[in-house]
């Protein structure tokens, strides 16, 4: 008989040891596959796009990675349960609003496998939706924490007629590739901004700056540079693939002010914008005689308020819906001396007529008449793609490059045609 080698002897006296003792017996079988019918578990990320009023989650996509073989025509919308919830992050003082934004379902209205195996749940949209939650008390938008709980309600079909169940769906990264592409910096004193550097750029770009509005601002404790890009598209519209093409390319950059911008003079906002750009400038190729600054509301009047004291810097200043006075205040918040000191700039502005917040003719209409050659656009309230906003919403339709010239000329191509 052929003798056993030294390991098998070791083996099985270490074996007979153990049972002698008592002990469990490690199996030697290879490891159970998952029961028949289920998949232990499986990621989803979230899809979220910047719509005109402000980002929402649009889509769930499963990781298909374990789910080889599924049947496309199984993938059906009613096979899955989509619940949301957003919460106000801890630390941020809620001024008595609760913590609890929304608790809701969200409908599932397509589902699909995509090419490369996952799959796509497509959600209805809704303020279930939000990825920014207007804090009234605080006046600003905050990103609520999200969980979304996704349940898998009858099974999927596999091509050997087999049916399949993920046992466990897990909540994975917030994506949005528009906003994704916006780097995350902080300037040399301090601000926070994001920018986005054009593709495949040789030479010096041009540059577009892009001020929000008061609800984007930072607050004691919660500074994080994300609600200038999912608040509204104003930030971008100038980095969409219709507007790099009119600009040839362009660096957009959108700072974050850690409070608000009616501060500006107490905090010295002006100089410390104006830092900021230098620092862009000198560590990308900016053509610094193509820089364009374009606000919102409160950021309107702090383009206005920056082009004003460095009359010579900029090649062209479009605001929209400028705070030049607050009907809450029923106050000014700029002079006509400093408004005429953008008569040297290109300068545009847009407005909607029915702005309950920042009146149309206290201040567009007057800031035109200030400014010799400059151009208003006028609406008469805030339509897009049949959707209707707010009268105050104008950079709808600047994100959209809607304005035109009396000639025709559309915004963005007006803004490339300008140089210092």
């Amino acid at each position: 008989m052929r003798s056993r080698s030294f390991a098998a002897v070791l083996a099985a006296t270490t074996m007979t040891t153990m049972m002698a003792a008592g002990l469990a017996v490690p199996s030697t079988a290879a490891p159970r596959d998952e029961p028949p019918g289920r998949v232990a578990g499986a990621t989803f990320t979230l899809g979220a796009e910047v719509l005109d009023g402000g980002e929402q989650v649009t889509s769930l996509t499963i990781d298909g990675s374990r789910l080889r073989g599924v049947r496309a025509e199984s993938v059906r919308p009613e096979s899955f349960a989509v619940h949301a919830t957003g919460r106000y992050p801890d630390g941020v003082d809620l001024g008595g609003a609760g913590q609890v934004v929304f608790d809701a379902g969200r409908t599932v209205t397509s589902a699909s496998r995509t090419p490369s195996g996952d799959i796509r749940l497509e959600l209805e949209r809704g303020a279930a939706g939000a990825t920014l939650a207007y804090l009234g008390p605080r006046s600003r938008n905050v990103m609520p924490e999200l969980t979304y709980t996704v349940e898998q309600i009858a099974p999927l079909e596999l091509r050997n007629g087999a049916r399949v169940t993920i046992d466990e769906l897990r909540q994975g990264s917030l994506v949005d590739p528009e906003v994704d592409a916006f780097a995350s910096r902080t300037s040399a004193d301090g601000m926070r901004y994001r920018l986005y550097a054009p593709h495949g750029a040789a030479g010096a770009r041009p540059l577009v700056v892009w001020l929000h509005g008061n609800g984007e601002g930072g607050l004691p404790g919660y500074y994080d540079g994300e609600s200038p890009l999912r608040a509204n598209r104003g930030a971008l519209g100038p980095a969409t693939a219709e507007a790099q093409a009119v600009f040839g390319g362009a660096y957009v950059v959108a700072p974050q002010v850690p409070d608000e911008w009616y501060r500006a003079d107490e905090a010295g906002y002006q100089a410390r914008l104006r830092s900021l750009i230098e620092e862009v400038a000198e560590r990308h190729p900016v053509d610094t005689s193509r820089i364009h600054v374009m606000g919102a509301s409160a950021g309107g009047l702090m383009a206005t308020r920056l082009v004003a004291a460095y009359p010579d810097d900029f090649a062209s200043v479009v605001v929209s819906a400028p705070a030049y006075y607050l009907n809450r205040t029923g106050t000014y918040m700029i002079d006509a001396a400093e408004v005429r000191r953008l008569a040297g700039t290109p300068t545009w502005f847009v407005h909607a007529k029915d702005d309950a917040t920042v009146p149309h003719d206290l201040t567009s209409v007057w800031a035109h008449d200030l400014v010799p050659g400059s151009l208003l656009s006028s609406y008469d309230g805030v339509t897009w793609e049949g959707v209707s906003y707010p009268g105050h919403f104008a950079w709808v339709y600047t994100a959209r490059n809607a304005p035109t010239t009396p000639d025709g000329q559309h915004l963005w191509d007006w803004m490339a045609g300008q140089s210092r």
